[in-house]
């Protein structure tokens, strides 16, 4: 098709458009376009089934309710192009450009989306019809699909950070390992998805139904799941926090009574007593827990940022991967401690000074007990560790940078691959 064609076909579609004289409605079915610049051309309700319409530019075109039936637009421009309520089914999208498009209403069944690029102004594919739909490595990051029917759909590698997905439905749908960091999932549908290694940080999932869903090893961080449905999801080695009210009445109120226990300096309420407890992964970030008994307690993954746990029994508690950045541990009992792979970053570890009754200085310190203690891979990086007892720890590969280990007792302990530049160690210490 010559350009001059082209320009008297899109001509006459105008005036079609117009109901004037001489109009007629484009028909550019099984046509090949390939690098057309149609940019900002009114094409509502024309043909372009099986069209070759790779490399081009439709940015700012209007083809809403266009019969694009298995077309070719691989690397086309489609940046803010008009397609609500177009026929998409089947057409081939890879590495086409769709900042700021309009897919409301489109059908895009079977159709293919893959552009693994970065492009953030944001897709629209509000109350789309995705279904079975191929949007594998896609870059649908804070697209607009609120509504939008992803049944079968597959976005595996899928990058949908900040996505508008409220009430979306992606029944038996692929997601294995994308990206849902910040994304609104509110009162979505999940039921048997596949959201394995799944990121959903910080998403918020309220109300979502997840039924038999796949969510093995998907990470749920700072996920608001509150009125969630999680019944028979496979929930193995996923990473879902939970808060207080998550757990039974005895952990509720033995957390509810130390917190008056220790605001009253004891007067009132109850030491925390959680002995052996399991507390995986709930969320105690900036509680105040010192003086709480949780020997042997089951703390993985637990999320304890700034909390307050000075004098707090833990011996033999299990923290593997729990975020204790910036907790205040001094004079702590975490002999036989499991801290494998836990952030400890900035979290002080030094003595308590005790005081007798009248609560004057005795001149004694209470440094924290961490002998036999698993600490490999942990990040300990500008830690105070003064005094700390880490006889026969285990701190291999750990990260120790400017930590403060002053005074700290490394009899027995294996340091090897720790990283430990601009570390105070205990010689060096001394030498001062």
């Amino acid at each position: 098709m010559t350009p001059h064609d082209l320009l008297e076909i899109l001509r006459r579609h105008e005036l079609w458009l117009r109901n004037r004289p001489d109009g007629r409605r484009a028909n550019l079915a099984m046509s090949d376009l390939n690098g057309f610049d149609l940019s900002r051309t009114k094409l509502r309700s024309a043909k372009l089934s099986g069209a070759n319409l790779t490399h081009c530019n439709f940015s700012e075109a209007d083809l809403s309710q266009a019969d694009v039936f298995a077309a070719d637009l691989e690397r086309a421009n489609l940046s803010l192009c008009n397609l609500s309520n177009a026929d998409l089914r089947g057409v081939r999208l890879r590495g086409a450009k769709l900042t700021g498009a309009n897919l409301r209403g489109a059908d895009l069944r079977g159709g293919t989306l893959i552009d693994g690029r970065r492009d953030r102004a944001g897709v629209s594919f509000r109350n789309a019809s995705l279904d079975s739909a191929d949007l594998d490595a896609s870059n649908l990051s804070d697209a607009n699909l609120s509504g939008a029917d992803l049944t079968q759909a597959s976005l595996v590698g899928a990058d949908c950070e900040g996505a508008l997905m409220s009430e979306c439905i992606m029944e038996r749908a692929n997601l294995r390992n994308a990206r849902l960091t910040r994304a609104n999932l509110r009162g979505a549908k999940l039921n048997e998805a596949d959201l394995s290694g799944v990121d959903l940080t910080n998403a918020n999932l309220v109300g979502a139904s997840l039924r038999g869903a796949k969510l093995a090893g998907a990470d749920f961080t700072g996920a608001n799941t509150t009125g969630c449905d999680f019944e028979g999801a496979d929930l193995r080695g996923a990473v879902l926090m939970r808060t207080a009210d998550d757990f039974s009445a005895r952990v509720r109120k033995a957390l509810s009574d130390h917190s008056i226990w220790v605001t009253s300096s004891g007067a009132e309420g109850a030491r925390c007593e959680l002995p052996n407890e399991d507390l995986s992964q709930i969320d105690l970030a900036g509680a105040n827990l010192s003086g709480a008994n949780l020997r042997g307690a089951k703390l993985v993954r637990a999320k304890l940022t700034g909390a307050q746990l000075a004098m707090t029994e833990l011996s033999g508690a299990d923290l593997t991967r729990a975020d204790l950045a910036g907790a205040i541990l001094e004079g702590s009992n975490m002999r036989g401690c499991s801290l494998a792979g836990a952030n400890l970053e900035r979290a002080k570890l030094g003595p308590v000074e005790l005081k007798d009754p009248q609560g004057r200085p005795t001149g004694r310190l209470w440094p924290v007990n961490l002998t036999r203690a698993d600490l490999s891979g942990a990040r300990l990086n500008q830690a105070f560790l003064q005094m700390v007892n880490l006889a026969d720890a285990n701190l291999a590969h750990a990260k120790l940078r400017d930590a403060d280990l002053g005074s700290a007792n490394l009899e027995g302990a294996k340091l090897d691959g720790a990283d430990l530049a601009g570390a105070l160690m205990p010689a060096l210490a001394s030498e001062g």
